[in-house]
């Protein structure tokens, strides 16, 4: 083992976890403020212990001098989608990127692995500013639903207990469990258009609301007193009434109200 200052060897590494995280985070933010529905449901990155690398790189024959090559996944992004249609068009945007190059793909849904892991795997080369100067680093990107998810991390925690020695019934068991696993990703695809349409109607319902709130706290801001209070009456009562449409058009009405308070007109 080389002597150099591993927690300084993963600075960059974390550096990348941290800024791919934002962005992705950062994507899924204005895809639901667009679209009113994502394809990522949430984000999570980690970077390899060093007690993990060294035991990876020994099991894989990986000189210490080459780790930075020979071990892909030392920074580690996790995107997690709701269907398993999703996986795709987020891989989709991966490859569109212009501020990481695509290494190579692991289609691991189509050809599952033997134990039942199931799992979209993205390695990418990713420039960090160091105070050395550029680094490229390599990060691996794995897109997963929920239910991949879950039972991934199952399978990751009894492998740890049993030193990725499984015991013959306990495997046999966790490739039911992920063949059950994918029946219930199937069986949500098979509705998907109408959960979307259902998350994105919520989705816009919130998005109104929150316009038409705000809206009213800036006709305060402008002394519009009156008009404030009367939106707010009509807003209660569309909210009890369940009106979606009538708040869209209390929204229009008040966007037009704070504009003609900022030209200083009349009511």
């Amino acid at each position: 083992m080389d002597g150099r200052d591993w927690n300084l060897f993963l600075f960059p590494y974390e550096q990348a976890v941290e800024e791919l995280k934002v962005k992705f985070k950062t994507l899924r933010g204005e895809l639901k403020t667009r679209e009113a529905y994502s394809p990522i449901e949430f984000v999570t990155g980690r970077v390899k212990k060093i007690s993990s690398i060294f035991e990876k790189a020994k099991r894989l024959n990986v000189p210490m001098d080459r780790i930075e090559t020979g071990i892909e996944d030392i920074a580690g992004i996790r995107i997690m989608c709701q269907f398993v249609e999703d996986i795709q068009t987020v891989a989709d945007s991966i490859r569109k990127r212009k501020d990481l190059l695509l290494v190579y793909e692991k289609d691991y849904i189509t050809n599952y692995k033997e134990s039942g892991y199931r799992s979209f795997h993205m390695i990418v080369e990713y420039p960090v500013q160091t105070a050395l100067g550029l680094k490229k680093v390599l990060a691996e990107i794995q897109l997963r639903t929920l239910a991949m998810n879950f039972w991934a991390t199952i399978e990751h925690s009894l492998n740890y207990k049993y030193k990725e020695s499984l015991p013959h019934d306990v495997r046999e068991r966790l490739k039911k469990a992920a063949e059950a696993a994918f029946q219930l990703d199937t069986e949500m695809s098979s509705i998907r258009q109408e959960i979307v349409d259902a998350q994105r109607g919520f989705e816009e319902s919130s998005n109104v609301v929150s316009k038409v709130l705000s809206g009213i706290q800036d006709l305060y801001f402008f002394h519009r007193v009156r008009e404030a209070a009367q939106y707010q009456l009509r807003f209660n009562e569309l909210w009890e009434q369940e009106d979606i449409w009538g708040l869209k058009q209390l929204s229009d009405d008040i966007q037009a109200s704070i504009a003609r308070a900022k030209r200083g007109g009349n009511a």
